[in-house]
């Protein structure tokens, strides 16, 4: 895969995971627009509310997993980076539990973690408790997240792209995400590990 064709598909995994929320906005403008019963529009009032405020959480996570965040050697806030998945998982089948000191991290370790945070996430299809943890010192960055549910599993494809093993068929924009993140363990020299028992997926890194 050359770096155009990472482009375009980390760019078709942003459209992806924004037009579900954006097209309800949209439904529910047009039953605003039609509807005169008070109830519906009051139904149709929370839709839109809820649908923005969640294309707003994605949007603000992306920008900063996907994004440049920042200049060369920046270093981003692991508080507000708890914040942004928050965000992103409210309202979700998923909780998270962030057990991780107020700290500042380099951009692409914050992001290793933010992007590993979501394959964790992303593993529970049934929804559970996603736990992060790290250690204290940000001159030498490392965590362990650990995803627990009825259902923990992370597809061989996934397992793969973590791992920057060939996979066996074309890559997709929902699994680019996973090249994202070893991408970003390479470039860190991380030591991402990811281990997967029954009902629990952990990954750490450091």
């Amino acid at each position: 895969m050359n770096e155009i064709e990472f482009s375009a598909l980390m760019v078709s995994r942003v459209c992806h995971d924004l037009v579900g929320p954006l097209g309800a906005v949209v439904n529910g403008l047009e039953v605003l627009e039609d509807e005169r019963d008070a109830a519906m529009r009051e139904d149709a009032i929370k839709l839109v509310t809820s649908s923005a405020n969640q294309a707003l959480a994605r949007i603000q996570f992306m920008r900063i997993a996907f994004g440049a965040a920042g200049s060369a050697g920046a270093e981003l806030d692991l508080g507000e980076i708890g914040r942004l998945l928050n965000g992103l998982l409210e309202g979700g089948k998923v909780k998270l539990e962030w057990n991780v000191p107020p700290s500042y991290w380099g951009k692409d370790w914050a992001k290793l973690l933010m992007n590993a945070t979501l394959v964790g996430a992303d593993s529970l299809t049934r929804g559970g408790l996603v736990t992060v943890e790290a250690g204290d010192d940000p001159k030498a960055p490392k965590f362990k997240i650990i995803a627990t549910g009825q259902v923990a599993r992370i597809p061989e494809e996934v397992e793969k792209a973590l791992r920057g093993e060939q996979l066996s068929g074309p890559v997709d924009a929902r699994g680019i995400q996973p090249h994202l993140t070893y991408r970003l363990s390479r470039t860190v020299n991380a030591g991402l590990a990811v281990t997967v028992r029954e009902g629990t997926v952990e990954i750490t890194a450091g």
